[in-house]
């Protein structure tokens, strides 16, 4: 009788802890930290948000996507190594933040190479597949990834050749290396500005020129001082959203194909909203007195003539700037596509 018990006894606590297993209002919850340098109320923002819910959504709370929005989790240099050590689970990067783990990326942002929308595309359908995968030996999984738009160059004065804008003072990203080495190689007065300093230094008479995006340049009225836009693309603008492999294992796989789904459907709106956001910032700053320096086919040829001859420096084979490898493949994709055309 008391082994009839007991047997009973150890049943009930079988079905008790089965109960607590598969229901979902007892199951672990995974929590993931996602870092965004882009602020809440930009297109970005509203698109991240919307995933977050839909990530609750999916799996009925059992995965919480908390956003901390506008850089407040660091730099992109400090939101990396955050990442490494699991303290943030995800984070959106751009261009300059995935070189740190992949020097590959920073290669698609050399200056002048990739000239437009059909051109990157293309690029970008021979080679990101290569690109996710070597972030994946890293120990990320890329979520999503984004054309952002385009660089362009701002100037107080118009210009419209190279040796025009050498004239000027141009300020560059503190923490890009590689774009403030390749200019000053091509022997332009390149002054490392803080992104957030740019306007400052440009009312200060510090610097005299930049380049970044039309979206960042009409949202921090940039425009206002550095009045002339040419329409020469400098590079494109490339954003991605990681998450760690230590975090993504903990979510259950029932949930990941619908998780991944999502995030496609978040990249293609990114990518959407950004080449929108990009035609109504320009248009905004047109009205209020921006002047694009509208450059000729043998004007925009002169550009990339430039650049190419000074390919040996900055992808030779001695101490190249850029990846020389990655970059005479995209060299080589870009010279049959453009034969083709």
């Amino acid at each position: 009788m008391k082994n009839l018990n007991q047997k009973k006894n150890l049943q009930i606590l079988l079905v008790v802890l089965l109960f607590f297993v598969i229901n979902p209002l007892f199951a672990q919850r995974v929590n993931v930290k996602l870092a965004s340098l882009v602020p809440e109320n930009t297109s970005w923002g509203v698109v991240i948000n919307r995933l977050a819910a839909e990530w609750d959504r999916i799996t009925g709370g059992q995965v919480k996507l908390t956003v901390y929005h506008g850089g407040t989790a660091g730099t992109e240099s400090q939101v990396l190594t955050l990442l490494r050590s699991n303290q943030i689970n995800a984070a959106i990067f751009t261009s300059m933040g995935l070189n740190a783990i992949a020097d590959e990326f920073m290669t698609l942002s050399y200056p002048f190479l990739v000239r437009n929308n059909e051109e990157l595309n293309e690029v970008l359908r021979q080679l990101l597949p290569e690109l996710i995968q070597k972030l994946e030996r890293d120990g990320f999984i890329t979520l999503a990834s984004a054309h952002a738009g385009w660089v362009k160059l701002f100037t107080k004065t118009p210009f419209s050749t190279p040796n025009e804008l050498r004239r000027m003072r141009l300020a560059s990203g503190g923490d890009d290396p590689q774009t403030i080495q390749a200019f000053r190689i091509m022997g332009y007065q390149v002054v490392p500005v803080d992104l957030n300093s740019v306007l400052m230094s440009l009312q200060s008479g510090r610097i005299d020129a930049t380049y970044l995006s039309p979206i960042f340049a009409a949202s921090t009225q940039i425009f206002g001082i550095a009045g002339q836009m040419s329409n020469v693309n400098v590079a494109p603008f490339m954003g991605a959203i990681l998450i760690n492999q230590v975090t993504w294992r903990k979510i259950p796989d029932r949930f990941k194909p619908a998780l991944m789904d999502a995030c496609k459907r978040a990249e293609r709106e990114i990518t959407t909203s950004f080449a929108q956001s990009e035609a109504d910032a320009i248009n905004t700053m047109l009205r209020y007195g921006l002047k694009i320096n509208d450059m000729t086919p043998a004007q925009l040829q002169v550009w990339y003539d430039e650049i190419n001859f000074y390919e040996n420096s900055l992808v030779g084979n001695v101490n190249p700037i850029f990846n020389r490898a990655f970059y005479l493949r995209i060299k080589n994709i870009l010279t049959e596509f453009r034969r083709g055309r």
